[in-house]
């Protein structure tokens, strides 16, 4: 039996609906997880603290997830047809290959996108210990000059300023550049590669198993399960490589905090002087982000509202 090929157009679209849908559903958590990753000793705080902050960077990951959801999903498709020699089965080998190429395509978007989403979303870490000291607090890009961060405070509480995302990447821009808004791509490399080598095949197989004969469609139910488990263990295995990007990306420096220079001097500050567990802060709130997130992704994705947009196929939403 010939694969049928696939329509890219519709492709990018059902990726972008997807990505929208899926990131509104399970932003909370992922802001507890990015706090978590970048809270220096203890590991939890009071996470009532951290809800007056649920809407901070929401606008930029919902903006940047279009493009970056549908590269992600078209692109691993767009690789398994073009490794596939007309038979529709692929070798493991073959699905991990189609999802190292998905991977490299997405840090194009993601770098970018989760550079300004970090620095947002941190915010309210800053203005926590910013109101326990009355002083102006810099903070420093790396070892450059001082650059706006999302809030800060000059004397009393008070007066505390927001900096928007458009304002974060001005200010990239003018002090360093295009590769301002690709800091940290080497370790956003390192985790978005192993990460969807690990999930796509493990994907296509959970997902075949719901199949109760080889013409049978896939429950829509049966491919939020899969999404959930495979990208749940995607998201553990990799855990270690998002704090060390999370780290890298992020701006907001107080007093007592380590700024790193590259992937290697980031890896060795943290082993020194937090230990191996730091590597997993975050991992459970990641894995709660990441579970459903493709999940909700996997579904709405087979919808076909792509197809359906550009009358390649009638929309039938059971059809998953």
């Amino acid at each position: 039996m010939a694969q049928q090929p696939i329509s890219l157009p519709a492709k990018l679209i059902n990726g972008g609906v997807a990505g929208l849908v899926g990131v509104t559903c399970v932003f909370p958590i992922d802001l507890a997880k990015t706090r978590l990753q970048n809270q220096r000793g203890r590991f939890f705080g009071s996470f009532s603290k951290r809800l007056t902050f649920f809407p901070t960077g929401a606008a930029v990951n919902l903006t940047l997830v279009t493009p970056e959801k549908a590269i992600k999903l078209a692109a691993n498709d767009f690789f398994r047809q073009r490794l596939s020699t007309g038979e529709l089965k692929l070798n493991v080998f073959q699905e991990m290959l189609a999802g190292c190429g998905a991977g490299m395509c997405q840090v194009i978007v993601t770098t970018p996108m989760e550079m300004l989403k970090i620095q947002l979303q941190d915010a309210g870490r800053l203005v926590t210990q910013q109101r326990k000291l009355p002083v102006l607090h810099t903070v420093k890009l790396g070892t450059a000059s001082p650059v706006l961060n999302c809030s800060y405070s000059v004397g009393p509480v008070s007066s505390t300023r927001k900096v928007s995302a458009i304002q974060i990447t001005q200010e990239l821009l003018r002090t360093k550049g295009i590769q301002g808004l690709y800091k940290g791509l080497g370790a956003t490399l390192l985790r978005d590669i192993p990460f969807s080598v690990v999930y796509f095949p493990l994907f296509a197989h959970i997902n075949k198993l719901g199949k109760t004969s080889e013409d049978d469609e896939v429950p829509f139910y049966w491919s939020f399960i899969s999404g959930c488990v495979a990208g749940c263990t995607a998201a553990v295995a990799v855990s270690p490589c998002d704090v060390v990007k999370t780290r890298l990306q992020s701006l907001s420096k107080s007093a007592n905090e380590d700024t790193y220079n590259g992937l290697a001097d980031c890896i060795r500050k943290i082993m020194r002087k937090e230990g191996p567990a730091a590597f997993l802060k975050g991992a459970g709130c990641r894995a709660l982000v990441i579970a459903p997130l493709f999940g909700i992704v996997q579904v709405v994705y087979f919808i076909g509202v792509g197809e359906f947009l550009l009358g390649q196929t009638p929309f039938n939403l059971y059809s998953v």
